[in-house]
C-alpha cells in the first residue's frame, strides 16, 4: 500500500510538472514569436525609411548636378566676356 501511494504521488508530481513545463515552453515560444515579429516589422520600417532617404538623396544629387552644369556654363560665359573686355580695354589704351 505504501508503494502505491508513492507511485500516485510521483505520477501526480510528474503530470503537474509536465503541464507546468508545457505552459512555460508555450509562453516562451509565444514571446519568441512576438520578438521575431517585432524585429521583422522594425526591419521593414527601417528599410522603407532608408529607401525614402536614398530616393531623396538621388533627387538632390540630380538637382545639384544640373545646378553645377548651369553654373559651369555661366562661368564659361563670364570668362569669354572678361577676355573680350580685356582685349577691348587693351585696344582702347593703345589708341
Amino acid at each position: 500500500m505504501d508503494n502505491n501511494i508513492w507511485t500516485v504521488l510521483v505520477t501526480a508530481v510528474t503530470v503537474f510538472g509536465g503541464s507546468q513545463a508545457f505552459r512555460f515552453y508555450e509562453r516562451r515560444a509565444m514571446h519568441k514569436e512576438r520578438d521575431d515579429d517585432f524585429i521583422r516589422h522594425d526591419c521593414k520600417d527601417r528599410i522603407s525609411k532608408l529607401e525614402a532617404l536614398l530616393e531623396e538623396s538621388a533627387r538632390e544629387k540630380d538637382e545639384m548636378r544640373s545646378l553645377i552644369i548651369k553654373l559651369t556654363s555661366e562661368v564659361a560665359e563670364l570668362r569669354v566676356k572678361v577676355e573680350y573686355l580685356s582685349t577691348e580695354n587693351t585696344k582702347l589704351k593703345s589708341k
